[in-house]
């Protein structure tokens, strides 16, 4: 697929022998490095201590157990897991029979690292030559961010809609700009396969994305030839039409649960809407740790960007993600993104901008060794091991859950002599709750997913997971107080705790400690009177048929797209390529997608 785009070296050397350190980088050799860098830490399980790599492991556990049935009793007494895509929570539940969840979780994982590379390259590929684009593709396995949000933020969805993503905007340059129909039918599975992953990614990324790569298709010349504004605009609707109609249809029963419950709750507070010049620690985490040493290219993508007049459509959308990367540092975020900028968080926003930046980064740096050759491919590749070096020690220093906590001995305890009857939750457990649900058919008033919090009194307050109540000040407190109050309307009986800072509030609310675990470490309080758990959510659960379409059409999507994927490009004469090059950008292949 790669080696079709670098006819370029005959056009431009000749027959004169090319410079090694002037050459493509192979496609090979980028994805072994990438094995090589993240396959020992995933083997290490080090994404099981980041934030939210257990909260998808349960979701894919319940996918396994119950495929056609999104209804999880587990959590807040009963939530749909519609409200979150499914697709790689899916395809970790089918590798998990062999590798067990926590090895299908890294199987997964590791697929999105080198989809990544490979979505790098071609997406570089559209803005400069084949040399700049597998640097680029290269630098992708070491950037910052790729790291930070596998090994802290755990945020899996978001690692894997953003590879598909960047494979699918060259199908659909090619298609706009050359109306080839096999482009579209490839851009068309990727987009939708990307949207059953993390819908995100697809709906606000592609301001950032898709529009400049539209905006390249109409500025770019093909022998001579622009781009119409009609044909731009016909075939632009056309697949847009496209890649809605399926999307809506694949993800039909997230949007009618959206509309149905739309997201009300009070905005829980994230350090990544910080400003990061009042909190330094936050820029730290959400600024520096992500970018590293690419911070020492901003200028470099600064001048780039505005002086080059091809280039300038990727430039904006890197800026406005940048910009909304700073979080509540600027302005820019809560006035783009007004009430969304209170619900989402904005690592994602850096995430994106520095994807944008690597095609300038692969400028930049094939430059840099054309002039002081192998001194700069040693200092480039100093800076890059220690940006990926930088994010790995800060995930492991400072882990989401810094103590190993049994959850076995809870489930056990519940699973025996009727326990399961009645609900749960726990405090001072972080992220095992997860676990913790995965091992007990009893269910839990608590949860880490946040738009699954329709309980009342999770949603007037401003506290996530009711396990760290106090980490959230009085909106924690108070959520947790208005939870306690009414124990009998949610048959919740059982709370166990490992911080007896809660010691008071529990009895203040009528709790007893009955039994202790762990060498006493656990202590499992109750409340007398209160009557088994009910179903408190039914008119949320959501029909059978909505149910059978979650279970085929995600998945379904994904099987389709890897088939198609899987035809070989047709085959044309060199001369019809019309590939033009300058050393360090200005490709303008008339199928960039083959």
């Amino acid at each position: 697929m790669f080696k079709r785009t670098l006819v370029w070296e005959s056009s431009v050397e000749n027959a004169e022998p090319i410079d090694p350190l002037q050459r493509p980088i192979p496609m090979g050799f980028c994805l072994m490095a990438a094995v090589a860098v993240h396959l020992p830490l995933l083997l290490m399980k080090l994404p099981l201590r980041s934030f939210d790599t257990n909260f998808h492991i349960f979701f894919a556990s319940h996918y396994l157990h119950h495929w056609f049935d999104p209804w999880n009793t587990k959590w807040f007494a009963g939530f749909s897991q519609m409200t979150y895509p499914p697709l790689s929570h899916q395809w970790v539940a089918v590798l998990s029979p062999v590798l067990g969840f926590d090895y299908a979780y890294m199987a997964v994982q590791l697929a999105s690292i080198l989809l990544l590379v490979v979505g790098v390259y071609r997406f570089s590929l559209l803005w400069t030559s084949p040399r700049a684009a597998s640097l680029a593709a290269l630098a992708s396995v070491f950037v910052g961010a790729e790291s930070f949000l596998v090994y802290d933020a755990g945020q899996l969805p978001t690692t894997s809609a953003a590879p598909l993503y960047l494979n699918a905007l060259p199908f659909l340059f090619d298609w706009v700009r050359n109306g080839n129909g096999r482009a579209f039918v490839k851009g068309w599975l990727l987009f939708t396969a990307a949207a059953a992953v993390h819908h995100a990614t697809l709906l606000v990324g592609s301001f950032f994305f898709a529009l400049p790569v539209l905006w390249l298709a109409l500025l770019d010349r093909t022998d001579g030839r622009r781009l119409q504004m009609g044909a731009l605009v016909s075939r632009t609707a056309a697949i847009v039409l496209v890649v809605a109609v399926s999307v809506a249809l694949v993800l039909l029963p997230y949007f009618i649960a959206l509309i149905h419950y739309p997201i009300t709750q009070t905005p829980i507070p994230h350090e990544s809407r910080a400003n990061y010049i009042l909190n330094p620690m936050d820029g730290f985490i959400y600024f520096i740790v992500p970018y590293g040493a690419l911070i020492l290219a901003l200028p470099f993508i600064f001048l780039e960007g505005c002086e080059n007049r091809r280039l300038r459509p990727l430039f904006f959308g890197f800026w406005v993600a940048f910009l909304l990367g700073l979080g509540g540092t600027t302005p820019v975020g809560p006035i783009l993104l007004r009430r969304a900028f209170m619900v989402l968080t904005m690592e994602r926003f850096s995430y994106w901008a520095i994807l944008l930046s690597l095609p300038f980064v692969g400028i930049l740096a094939s430059r840099l060794i054309r002039r002081f050759r192998v001194a700069a491919a040693a200092s480039l590749a100093i800076l890059a091991i220690f940006s990926c070096a930088l994010a790995v020690a800060y995930a492991s220093s400072r882990p989401a859950d810094p103590q190993d906590i049994a959850v076995e001995p809870v489930a056990s305890w519940l699973n025996r002599d009727g326990h399961d009857q009645y609900r749960y939750f726990t405090l001072g457990f972080g992220n095992k709750i997860s676990r913790l649900a995965m091992l007990t058919d009893a269910g839990s008033v608590d949860g880490e997913w946040n738009s699954g919090r329709m309980l009342p009194e999770l949603m007037k307050n401003g506290g996530a997971a009711l396990t760290s109540s106090k980490y959230f000040g009085s909106s924690g407190i108070n959520a947790l107080r208005a939870i306690l109050r009414h124990a009998d309307r949610y048959g919740l009986k059982w709370v166990f705790v490992r911080d007896p800072y809660y010691n008071p509030l529990l009895a203040f609310a009528g709790f007893r400690p009955v039994d202790y675990l762990e060498g006493e470490t656990i202590t499992v309080w109750s409340k007398d009177g209160v009557p088994p758990a009910q179903p408190v959510n039914a008119p949320q659960m959501p029909p059978h048929w909505q149910g059978v379409m979650w279970g085929i059409l995600p998945f379904g999507c994904s099987i389709l797209a890897i088939l198609v994927m899987l035809i070989p490009a047709k085959r044309r004469q060199r001369a019809e390529e019309g590939l033009h090059v300058t050393p360090d950008h200005g490709v303008a292949a008339r199928s960039l997608a083959s």
